[in-house]
């Protein structure tokens, strides 16, 4: 092969190689999926805007978020909840995203700084040629930027993100969280210990934002800005949960027919995990597992 060519090739195989796992086979079926028995909610039926409001566009229910030099912006909802299903339509950004993330999780900083609990769906942006990465993540109680104990899982997806929207939740209650993306469950975190789980109420968010320092390989890739504007779209909004202020006989929306994972469910999990998951925090061995006890 000529070398002109053989450079060509070598430039294009990642991304050939990416698109052929894009086309490749998915998860089997979960056999039940629970986005489809919540109803779907406008942005302003459950949401508000709060940071970078020249940022956000609202169109018949959908939102755009965005990022540039100036600012990027953020959603919250309008109630806090004790429990439920929280999830979201999301299409994300082609391109060159390098540094920035798009992401929609579960917090109480706002009601104790410096001391939270959250629960995090991130899409950690990349370079052409490279997959999307998306993160789940929990912590409790975290004690600032720099000391927070994070219980990040990382995978890769079966499909390209920024070609279509795709359905992405967590299920929270107080015995479990679940991950789900497209309703195939790609993370369960149980109650082991009550220092281990958020038991505190919690606000739902959502956010386009700079993080340089550490979203796409340790922070070897930084946000570019000839590239902007970062967009992140979201839409079909699904709230299957209680509030603080609901009857304490309610219940969230259910994720099984079974009350908890079917084996069905579990196997399309444990699929996605051995096929597409690329970081496991309990099986870093750099971690201090004494820190991690439900490892």
């Amino acid at each position: 092969m000529p070398p002109n060519i053989l450079s060509i090739f070598l430039h294009l195989l990642p991304i050939l190689m990416f698109s052929s796992s894009c086309l490749g086979q998915g998860p089997p079926s979960p056999g039940y999926y629970p986005s489809s028995q919540i109803t779907s909610l406008g942005f302003d039926q459950g949401y508000t805007n709060l940071w970078g409001p020249q940022h956000q566009r609202v169109d018949q229910g959908s939102l755009t978020i965005w990022l540039d030099s100036t600012s990027g912006s953020g959603f919250k909802s309008i109630n806090r909840y004790r429990s439920g299903y929280f999830g979201a339509n999301i299409k994300l950004q082609s391109g060159y995203t390098a540094g920035v993330i798009t992401s929609f999780y579960l917090s109480n900083n706002q009601d104790y700084p410096g001391k939270h609990d959250e629960i995090d769906i991130e899409f950690l942006g990349t370079i052409p040629g490279k997959p999307y990465t998306l993160q789940t993540n929990v912590f409790i109680e975290g004690s600032g930027d720099y000391n927070i104990i994070g219980r990040e899982m990382r995978i890769h997806l079966w499909f390209d993100p920024t070609q279509d929207y795709h359905n992405y939740a967590i299920y929270w209650t107080p015995s479990e969280i679940i991950f789900f993306v497209d309703d195939v469950p790609i993370r369960r975190y149980p109650r082991k210990s009550d220092a281990t789980f958020p038991l505190r109420p919690l606000w739902v968010y959502g956010s386009v934002w700079d993080a340089s320092s550490w979203a796409t390989e340790n922070g070897k890739y930084k946000a570019d800005y000839r590239y902007q504007p970062f967009v992140g779209k979201y839409e079909d909004f699904k709230l299957g949960s209680c509030t603080v202020e609901a009857a304490s006989s309610c219940n969230p929306a259910s994720v099984s027919p079974y009350g908890q994972l079917s084996q069905q469910q579990v196997a399309a999990m444990e699929w996605v995990q051995k096929n597409y998951m690329v970081y496991n925090y309990c099986d870093d061995p750099t971690r201090d597992h004494t820190l991690t006890p439900e490892c």
